[in-house]
């Protein structure tokens, strides 16, 4: 295991995750949950860690939006109005139409 207690907590992108899997797969075997996670991680990250970075920054910079948002969007880089929607339909954050054509102007300038 990574850690045996929890000593900070922050979102962080998919890539994050697999680039700090992979040093610790690196050292040595990977425990069941991180194996999958790894896995997960692998197959879902659709940028690479500086870009997903970038794009958070550039998210962040929208008012309305928190880190674990756009974390969450760079995560899932939705492509249609509706999946923004969707993704922010238990938060509090209430986004106009202006709002979300931004964030998917955003996303657009950095999918592959």
């Amino acid at each position: 295991m990574i850690g045996k207690e929890v000593t900070d907590e922050k979102p962080v992108p998919l890539a994050k995750v697999f680039e700090i899997l992979e040093k610790e797969k690196k050292r040595g075997e990977l425990e069941y949950k991180q194996r999958l996670t790894y896995d997960y991680a692998q197959k879902f990250a659709e940028l690479d860690i500086k870009k997903a970075e970038e794009l958070i920054g550039e998210l962040l910079q929208l008012e309305k939006l928190r880190k674990h948002q756009a974390v969450t969007l760079v995560d899932l880089m939705p492509e249609r109005k509706e999946d923004v929607e969707l993704i922010f339909a238990k938060e509090r954050t209430r986004l106009e139409d202006e709002d979300i054509k931004k964030i998917l102007e955003l996303i657009d300038k950095y999918r592959k």
